[in-house]
């Protein structure tokens, strides 16, 4: 006799099934396949991925546009930051971010036109000067843009494109040289202050239509700023005085800077032999 012993199945007692629990399989009010039931109406939930709730929490956007194009956007915004940190509350440009920008669009071949943005209130000087140096030694085509303003040392970025605009309400502020910090009053730190003065005095008058007389003059004015002595400039001024080349926003900058990728295209076509 085999040592395990045969029962009889019997109907609801043995052997015991658990009932098993309802769910989305099991569940007998809803059928396995929604599709089947024409009575019943597919409905999906979707929710916001974390990729977009990045960008509302960074751009303030469910969905930043994205496009393939030949020109590319450089912003130049807040205050533009050089050899010292500045504070963690203050917006800045670094320079160590912008001349590595720099380099990479001169050498894509993807990128046949850029676009600069400025909305700074100035910075550091030599900072501010090489990336303006950087800029007008661009062999692509390029195009400023002064929207709300343009101060101090960023005079010289505006004016180191191929062509500049200026919105109608914006302003540039031209003033002297300033040092922060403890200043040595001896005859070599008035000399060094002149070199700099010399440095963006000349970049300017290089680069614009304005005269190294009338930007002096303009610097070195009184009466109109309240605790420095400079001039503001607002939109048609600083075109009429010969420092920006057109009142326009970035319909007037896109429209010129495709014009001048088309001529710079031209100029570099290989012609067939």
């Amino acid at each position: 006799m085999s040592y395990y012993q045969s029962f009889d199945e019997v109907p609801g007692i043995f052997p015991y099934h658990p009932p098993s629990q309802p769910g989305p399989e099991t569940d007998p009010h809803r059928p396995e396949n929604p599709g089947d039931d024409p009575d019943t109406e597919r409905t999906k939930v979707v929710g916001k991925s974390k990729t977009t709730m990045e960008t509302v929490k960074e751009m303030g956007a469910t969905q930043v546009p994205e496009i393939k194009s030949n020109i590319h956007c450089l912003t130049i915004v807040g205050q533009i930051e050089g050899h010292l940190v500045l504070p963690p509350q203050n917006k800045t440009t670094k320079y160590e971010h912008m001349i590595p920008q720099l380099v990479a669009l001169e050498q894509s071949p993807e990128v046949e036109g850029i676009v600069v943005v400025l909305n700074t209130v100035g910075g550091d000087v030599e900072a501010g000067l090489a990336i303006a140096e950087m800029i007008s030694s661009l062999s692509k085509p390029t195009v400023s843009v002064v929207l709300g303003g343009g101060h101090s040392i960023g005079v010289p970025i505006a004016v180191a494109t191929d062509y500049s605009f200026i919105a109608e309400t914006a302003s540039m502020t031209i003033h002297p040289i300033r040092l922060n910090g403890l200043v040595i009053g001896v005859p070599q730190t008035y000399e060094y202050l002149d070199k700099m003065q010399d440095r963006v005095v000349r970049f300017v008058t290089a680069h614009s239509h304005i005269t190294q007389d009338k930007f002096r003059e303009l610097m070195f004015r009184t009466g109109e700023l309240a605790r420095d002595i400079g001039t503001v400039l607002i939109g048609h001024d600083a075109v009429q005085c010969g420092l920006i080349n057109e009142v326009g926003g970035v319909k007037q900058a896109m429209n010129k800077l495709k014009s001048l990728v088309e001529e710079w295209k031209s100029r570099n076509e290989v012609p067939l032999q």
